[in-house]
């Protein structure tokens, strides 16, 4: 593996909450960390913040041309990609279940929180193709498990558990080139998404995100953790 001084990570939604928690867990490692937004000002606020080895990016995860675009500009600074965290997402079912959630909330959902992780993975698979430890983490939700899927949760629940077996069919996919790839719940975080009753901080709920991005070992792929333990899907 190579030293951390030059590694490389990429962390989606990164301008707050558990993403920027991870950012700085990462920097603090000595690693270069690509911090994207959707909005690019955010993301050079959150770069000046960590002020050090901090690369900004706008990307939007449901969009495509943001995400070649991203990919394209990327390609043109950087020869490797090391780490992908997939972290943005979103929680967008107050008010509605299964019985009454609209098509358009499901798809918007799956499309933020599922489809735009498989796609960066495969926009960015040249990228991490040419590290020699390259790693990819998705983050996930104990709502992703089956035994704790929630009917008044109804398109976050769905999308997390589709993310999940995304993971497993990516490692699967991408064993041969040597690159890992899990998922893992941060807990119940004080973020905007976790509300401030929430019993982890963001660092806490960003601590297996970090360690699968460095210590991990890497016989551990298409698995599920939190608290750095593989847990069941």
């Amino acid at each position: 593996m190579a030293s951390t001084q030059n590694r490389r990570a990429l962390i989606t939604g990164a301008n707050r909450g558990i993403g920027f928690a991870i950012a700085q867990g990462l920097v603090a490692k000595g690693y270069e960390v690509i911090i994207t937004s959707r909005s690019l000002d955010n993301a050079k606020q959150a770069a000046q913040k960590l002020q050090s080895q901090v690369i900004p990016i706008e990307l939007d995860v449901t969009e495509e041309r943001s995400i070649n675009q991203a990919a394209a500009t990327l390609h043109q600074q950087i020869d490797r990609l090391d780490v992908l965290i997939n972290n943005a997402g979103v929680y967008p079912d107050e008010g509605v279940n299964i019985l009454t959630i609209s098509r358009d909330l499901l798809d918007f959902t799956m499309n933020a929180n599922t489809f735009g992780a498989i796609r960066m993975v495969q926009a960015f698979l040249p990228l991490l193709e040419q590290s020699s430890d390259a790693r990819v983490i998705n983050v996930s939700s104990g709502y992703g498990a089956l035994e704790d899927l929630s009917a008044d949760v109804p398109s976050y629940c769905l999308s997390k558990l589709a993310l999940n077996g995304a993971t497993i069919m990516l490692a699967q996919a991408l064993h041969s080139k040597n690159i890992v790839v899990n998922s893992m719940c941060p807990g119940w975080v004080r973020t905007d998404m976790g509300g401030s009753s929430a019993p982890k901080s963001p660092e806490q709920g960003a601590d297996t995100a970090i360690w699968l991005a460095t210590d991990a070992p890497r016989n551990i792929t298409g698995k599920f953790l939190r608290d750095r333990k593989v847990i069941p899907f």
